[in-house]
């Protein structure tokens, strides 16, 4: 792995750039604060909207996972041809990926149907040990095509792929392990809430105090958004009598979509004061041979 930490921004990739260098402009954006309080909110989002769909509309887990995942290949097709970063774009990639894995991990779980109670899956604990088993697989085929795992300097189209594989799992894998800390395990939507929460801070400390690699970290923390949302989206749409907020999945999905798209645009104010610096032409991590850009290329300043 790539000692070059992901959890917050620590500058630009490490090589030296003469003027007249080819760059490739970012697609990735900077993981800051602001970057975990999109990711938490599009989550969250996306765990209501799927219920919304899914449980509220009964509509099924089948027929909603298919309908997700064609919304997701749209828009991230969209994002992989892109020539530059769009925050509007990217979040809505991820909340594609929330969308449709909280739809596949429920499917996986509990099987057929459109009640959050129903018994024909495979139950939690397999579907995340499966799903646990399918991102080591993602991540070890990223180290073997030599593409960095450093995030924010992902500039390969190859490398972008693999990043949103990485995303749709991970967050397929947040639902299922919020799943079983919830239902399979006495501490409650609340109580998982607050021990992902813990987790968390454990985390960050580990982050700034200790030599831990920041892209583990920062895959963690992926993971563990995913179900900190599903507990905080229970925690809205829950009656008043299970320890809820009660405002049921549509109001809760309105809220939350109202509120990712004000600090999308929140974000995307401050790019336009202080636009992402490009990054140099990629080579292959194992090899040192040119790879295909991700972005669209511009030629350094004198």
């Amino acid at each position: 792995m790539s000692s070059h930490s992901s959890f917050d921004h620590h500058g630009d990739s490490g090589r030296s750039l003469n003027a007249g260098s080819t760059l490739v402009m970012r697609k990735l954006p900077h993981v800051t604060v602001l970057f975990w309080i999109l990711k938490t909110i599009a989550v969250t989002l996306g765990e209501t909207a799927g219920d919304l769909f899914g449980i509220t509309l009964q509509v099924g887990y089948v027929a909603m996972a298919l309908a997700f995942l064609v919304f997701f290949l749209v828009v991230v097709t969209l994002q992989v041809r892109a020539r530059r970063f769009h925050p509007a774009l990217f979040w809505t990639v991820v909340l594609s990926t929330s969308m449709v894995g909280t739809e596949i991990s429920d499917f996986m779980n509990r099987g057929f149907g459109h009640a959050s109670t129903d018994a024909g899956g495979i139950g939690y604990v397999r579907g995340g040990i499966i799903l646990t088993t399918a991102l080591a697989i993602v991540f070890v085929i990223w180290w073997r095509t030599g593409q960095t795992y450093a995030v924010e300097n992902i500039a390969t189209r190859k490398g972008e792929i693999l990043y949103w594989t990485a995303i749709l799992i991970s967050n397929t894998l947040g639902t299922s392990s919020g799943d079983i800390l919830s239902d399979d395990t006495p501490l409650g939507f609340r109580g998982a809430f607050l021990v992902i929460t813990g987790v968390m801070v454990v985390l960050i400390a580990a982050h700034y105090l200790t030599a831990i690699n920041g892209t583990l970290i920062f895959w963690i923390a992926f993971v563990l958004t995913r179900p900190l949302g599903a507990a905080g989206g229970d925690s809205l749409v829950k009656p008043a009598d299970e320890g809820g907020l009660g405002w049921g999945t549509l109001w809760a999905s309105v809220a939350l979509l109202v509120l990712l798209a004000g600090f999308t645009a929140f974000q995307t104010i401050g790019l336009r004061k202080h636009p992402l610096a490009p990054l140099p032409a990629p080579v292959n991590r194992r090899t040192g041979e040119p790879e295909q850009p991700n972005g669209a290329l511009v030629k350094a300043e004198l």
